[in-house]
């Protein structure tokens, strides 16, 4: 089973305080920490960002050990434990099993074009964000702000008041 071999977490000082709890954390199966170019079954590393609408920051590298590419399902264990707390991967390929296997650990997997620059990416999260989102983006952002569990959620519909 390949395993990670190496996870670096940035410390940035200049994030404001706060940031990273209102903030989603979004994936790019990369070879180069520039360009989306892997297959998430076998790829080298992931680059972790944390992701707002109006701010993207860099968090993770996690890299991994050399993945045989045999179709072996081990391999995808690890991947997917190490983006726990990840809303979304953007990958060059997915197989059906790990499209499963994200989703039910409540990652969205997304295929883009190999070679797709990762700060392009996240500009159209961002306006994503900014517009009209996906629901599963929408259920991550309730994720991230507890709202799920907020008691205080309804409030807002309660002041407007009831009418049949």
């Amino acid at each position: 089973m390949a395993q990670i071999s190496r996870m670096l977490t940035l410390v940035d000082g200049t994030i404001d305080d706060g940031f990273e709890d209102g903030a989603l954390k979004i994936a790019f199966a990369t070879s180069d920490q520039h360009h989306v170019d892997q297959h998430f079954g076998t790829c080298e590393s992931f680059a972790v960002y944390l992701v707002t609408r109006d701010e993207a920051h860099f968090h993770q590298s996690i890299a991994f050990e050399q993945a045989a590419k045999d179709g072996s399902e081990d391999k995808l264990q690890a991947r997917i434990a190490a983006l726990e707390g990840v809303a979304a991967v953007y990958c060059r390929a997915v197989g059906a099993s790990a499209i499963a296997q994200l989703k039910q650990s409540g990652v969205q997997p997304i295929k883009v074009k190999d070679g797709t620059m990762i700060k392009h990416q996240l500009g159209l999260f961002q306006e994503e964000l900014k517009g009209d989102p996906a629901f599963w983006v929408l259920r991550a952002l309730e994720s991230v702000k507890g709202l799920r569990d907020d008691p205080r959620r309804f409030d807002d519909m309660e002041t407007e008041g009831w009418s049949e």
